[in-house]
């Protein structure tokens, strides 16, 4: 029988693969998803499964769930533990289509000191929409995280999460993976920054901020 989300499995299997090639993840750690739309799916999510390594993924693999959690086919694998996470932004956040999940080393090592990443590169208004803020703690795959983390997400597409790794959104998987590496970059520049001098790292001017968030913004709204 044909699958009719064969598309987008492919499509999410291929990212997920690119996101440990980048070394945003280890084989088995972070996770992806993306909202199924079109032919009365829309309450729909593909998402990764849990504790299968990324090197070997198969668009079979891939995990379709509802707006529960709960798996609409019985006796496949299990939708990734951070499956409330994915949910959560998704039920909150009409625009978001694709949602990464990611452990990359330096943006991990902001989570861990607790330091949101400030406003300190062009490029980081016009694709994150405003700083990198870090969530409060909680414990892995708990609806406390999820809310937590949409907390420090808000309309911007990328959050911390305190003591664990990196939250990304986009209207697309690949966006979404874009902006992640974009975080981790971030990340890079502000701890080498801080090399020079506790107060070496200065933000953007407040009217360039004010600028290229109503850029991002406009974009937003257009998209």
């Amino acid at each position: 029988m044909p699958d009719q989300w064969a598309e987008q499995r492919q499509e999410l299997t291929e990212a997920t693969q690119e996101m440990y090639r980048r070394g945003l993840v280890g084989a088995y750690s972070g996770n992806t998803s993306i909202r199924l739309t079109g032919s009365g799916d829309d309450g729909l999510l593909l998402v990764t499964p849990t504790h299968h390594p990324y090197y070997r993924l198969r668009p079979e693999e891939l995990v379709v769930v509802d707006l529960d959690g709960e798996p609409v086919a019985k006796g496949g694998m299990r939708p990734s533990s951070e499956t409330r996470l994915h949910l959560e932004i998704y039920k909150r956040r009409a625009d978001v289509q694709a949602v990464a999940h990611t452990h990359s080393i330096h943006a991990s090592a902001a989570s861990v000191v607790g330091r949101d990443i400030p406003a300190l590169i062009d490029e980081m208004l016009l694709t994150v929409g405003g700083p990198v803020k870090v969530s409060k703690y909680a414990f892995p795959g708990t609806q406390q995280l999820a809310e937590e983390a949409y907390a420090a997400l808000g309309e911007r597409n990328a959050a911390l999460l305190r003591n664990h790794g990196v939250v990304s959104v986009g209207p697309d998987i690949w966006e979404a993976l874009e902006v992640a590496d974009l975080v981790e970059r971030l990340a890079q520049i502000f701890i080498l920054a801080r090399n020079f001098g506790p107060r070496a790292a200065t933000t953007l001017p407040d009217d360039a901020i004010a600028a290229e968030l109503a850029m991002f913004h406009s974009s937003a709204s257009s998209a």
